[in-house]
């Protein structure tokens, strides 16, 4: 009787699951797509941005959808995964909101997303990513930011705070934090990176009743300053969407002495030229701002009004004013090719102006989540060796 050896061929590298809370659209899926991270559950609370994140992914049945609050979800709905994703609502942390922290009617959701990881018990992801606006790193003086990661510290990991703006990718100006905690963290690096931790974050690595940790990453790209107008839609300039004679008379007058300068000097210029623009209000009067460079402002949740980014073309001696489409919307923030057949436009606007860019999760996933997650993922599908008889 002989003995020989039967390998079981090794299965291709496994890909790390992630479990995305507040999903939005799906951008920081598209993102962690890209870094070839798999998506298999997700949540939301509203109905339409469901409806527009199914219409985009066409999923077979592989990925459950829980559209609902986030307080209704206990661990047992959630998978095993290696990563949970988390954009929780900025509302009570924005300048455009009440500032009420973390203890705000829509922010404090961020204690049901780790209710649920506690839930989860042992099955808890070994990463876990969060993304927010700048304004939680000073929230009531910093605390916000810092009970954050002492709760996930209380769940067992560390964690690390960085700050990325979309720009560095992107010609669109939208500066976000981001939390990656781990259960396994790199070594903490001895020169940090200053360009993804500044001076305004240096307060939660010094606090020592805080686990935290630094990773060792690459400078992220240099932020843009122009390309704008390589993301405008090319309109014909008698297209109904640019604003009549009267409204765009209105929208001139409302510029200061200074911005009506610039933008004369655009307006003669030779070539065509864009610029993005926000109604606010000075002295109680509604004005309008151009922006100077050749990026968008941060994109918005459309609101009202003030909330709404306009486009200015100008050149060859004139100038068009109109609203920002969908599209325009769709490609600063990365998803250039996000589907938007049969999609009403304040859905498009609100569900863009509420996400993350896209390739800063993908530049996040592949150069840090990625790395985190990958050792386990490939633990769930070592080669096994069988020996067999054969007479």
């Amino acid at each position: 009787m002989t003995m020989e050896a039967t390998l079981i061929p090794f299965p291709a590298a496994a890909r790390p699951r992630v479990a995305e809370f507040f999903a939005g659209v799906g951008l920081a899926r598209m993102g962690l797509e890209r870094a070839d991270f798999e998506v298999v559950w997700a949540n939301d609370l509203e109905e339409f941005k469901h409806n527009m994140y199914a219409g985009h992914f066409q999923d077979d049945g592989t990925h459950e959808f829980v559209v609902g609050d986030v307080a209704n979800v206990a661990g047992d709905d959630v998978p095993d995964v290696d990563l949970a994703w988390s954009s929780f609502p900025c509302t009570d942390l924005s300048l455009a909101g009440n500032r009420a922290g973390l203890a705000g009617k829509h922010s404090s959701t961020f204690y049901q997303f780790t209710r649920v990881l506690d839930e989860m018990g042992e099955r808890r992801p070994e990463v876990v990513a969060l993304e927010n606006v700048t304004a939680l790193a000073n929230s009531h003086g910093g605390e916000d930011l810092a009970a954050a990661v002492r709760e996930l510290n209380r769940l067992g990991y560390s964690v690390d705070v960085l700050a990325l703006d979309a720009r560095r990718f992107v010609p669109q100006s939208r500066p976000r934090i981001f939390l990656v905690a781990a259960m396994n963290p790199p070594e903490d690096s001895p020169e940090p990176n200053s360009e993804l931790r500044p001076d305004w974050l240096q307060g939660v690595f010094g606090d020592p009743s805080l686990r935290t940790h630094r990773a060792a990453l690459p400078a992220p790209p240099a932020p843009r300053t122009a390309g704008l107008s390589d993301y405008v839609e090319d309109i014909s300039a008698a297209d109904a969407r640019w604003w009549d004679t009267e409204r765009t008379k209105k929208f001139l007058d409302s510029l200061s002495e200074a911005q009506e300068a610039r933008l004369l000097g655009l307006r003669d210029a030779r070539t065509v030229s864009y610029r993005t623009a926000y109604r606010r209000t000075r002295n109680g009067s509604p004005v309008w701002e151009i922006r100077a460079d050749d990026i968008s402002g941060c994109l918005r949740t459309a609101r009202g009004g003030s909330s709404k980014q306009a486009v200015v073309r100008a050149g060859h001696g004139r100038v068009q004013v109109r609203w920002m489409t969908a599209r325009e919307y769709a490609r600063l923030m990365g998803a250039g090719d996000y589907t938007l057949d049969g999609l009403r436009d304040s859905h498009i606007l609100f569900g863009f102006g509420d996400a993350v860019c896209v390739d800063a999760v993908a530049w996040l996933s592949q150069h840090y989540l990625m790395p985190l997650t990958r050792k386990k993922a490939d633990e769930r599908h070592l080669p096994v060796y069988l020996e067999a008889s054969h007479g």
